[in-house]
């Protein structure tokens, strides 16, 4: 019987421009869905597990072309509620070279920004699982969306279900009165696996690297830099028992070198470094990393360093891969690892 995980977050319909267009270019958008929470379900399906996202979206057809498109990947939405106005959607313009990429958020008052508590049945769609996952986007949309986040982490913890999360702070999404320092402790205190990179855990924590400075790092990041970081979350945080965080040097919008730590209380844990030199679609990186970091961690039990490999390889296939899933399988991950990264034709 496979594993059962379940992620809970806002999906959104994606509009993107084809190529590297700018927005003033181009006549027509391509669309897509897409959001944090689904992009790790999509992963973990794919991995062969039993993957649930779970959501509030409008009775529409937009909202319907959504679900399918998480159905062909094998992704459960039986307990996706219905209700609200409208899913909220995002525009992609991707950078090139010096030109950084660009999203405009069009996400007000989506459904799931206007969810409340006790609409969905955590004790129900918890039941039997193995894994509850989160991010810091879906308490960053309004207070009905955190104070739910905080119930399903809250019923996952009395049933003994792990829960992960990933810090990502968007500064331009908490637009409700609150900040993220406000509201994020009370989630992430109910957490046993702590995802993020050096920005999350500073802007919302204040915790950061004693003398570091990402914008002068040429593009290559040490990760040894970081051990400090994953041992003050730890304190702030002490249900944690692992701490994860990715390390992406930007070299250009095209290139970029790619890793990630994990400490466990005890020892940090170093990936190997990738070189992505030809980057086709960086959005959804992070959350392929958490995609490969929950199998793994589900899979190779008691080999962290095995599942942090798998993570980073994980992810850095999805660099390849246009749209916010990652479709890479198992077995090209494995490859991967193994230090096939030649891109030879399979045949």
């Amino acid at each position: 019987m496979s594993k059962k995980v379940v992620t809970f977050g806002e999906i959104m319909l994606r509009l993107a421009t084809p190529g590297y267009l700018r927005f003033s270019q181009s006549n027509e958008l391509t669309a897509t869905f897409g959001g944090g929470e689904a992009n790790v379900a999509v992963s973990l399906a794919n991995y062969g597990l039993n993957a649930e996202f779970v959501t509030r979206v409008p009775k529409n057809d937009i909202a319907d072309a959504c679900l399918k498109s998480l159905h062909k990947y094998s992704v459960n939405t039986n307990n996706v509620i219905f209700g609200g106005e409208r899913l909220g959607i995002y525009f992609l313009e991707t950078g090139a070279v010096a030109r950084p990429s660009k999203v405009v958020y069009d996400r007000a008052h989506s459904s799931i920004a206007d969810i409340k508590p006790g609409m969905i049945n955590w004790e129900e769609v918890l039941k039997g699982a193995d894994w509850f996952h989160w991010t810091g986007i879906t308490p960053a949309l309004s207070q009905g969306a955190a104070d739910a986040c905080l119930e399903a982490i809250k019923v996952a913890n009395k049933l003994g279900v792990p829960v992960s999360t990933d810090l990502n702070f968007r500064k331009n999404l908490w637009k409700y009165g609150k900040t993220a320092s406000e509201v994020m402790p009370a989630l992430v205190e109910g957490c046993d696996v702590i995802l993020g990179n050096e920005e999350d855990a500073e802007t919302v924590f204040g915790i950061k690297p004693e003398g570091f400075d990402v914008t002068k790092t040429g593009g290559h990041v040490d990760a040894k830099e970081f051990q400090s970081v994953c041992e003050q979350l730890m304190k702030k945080f002490p249900r944690a028992k692992k701490v994860i965080i990715t390390l992406r040097g930007s070299i250009n919008a095209n290139h970029n070198t790619w890793a990630g730590v994990l400490f466990d209380g005890k020892k940090l844990f170093q990936s190997p470094n990738y070189d992505i030199t030809h980057i086709v679609d960086r959005v959804g990186g992070g959350d392929s990393f958490m995609g490969g970091l929950i199998y793994g961690l589900l899979t190779y039990t008691g080999d962290d360093q095995k599942a942090l490999n798998f993570a980073v390889a994980a992810s850095c296939l999805k660099h390849t891969i246009y749209g916010d899933f990652n479709l890479a399988t198992v077995s090209e991950v494995e490859n991967l690892m193994k230090g096939d990264g030649s891109g030879r034709v399979s045949r």
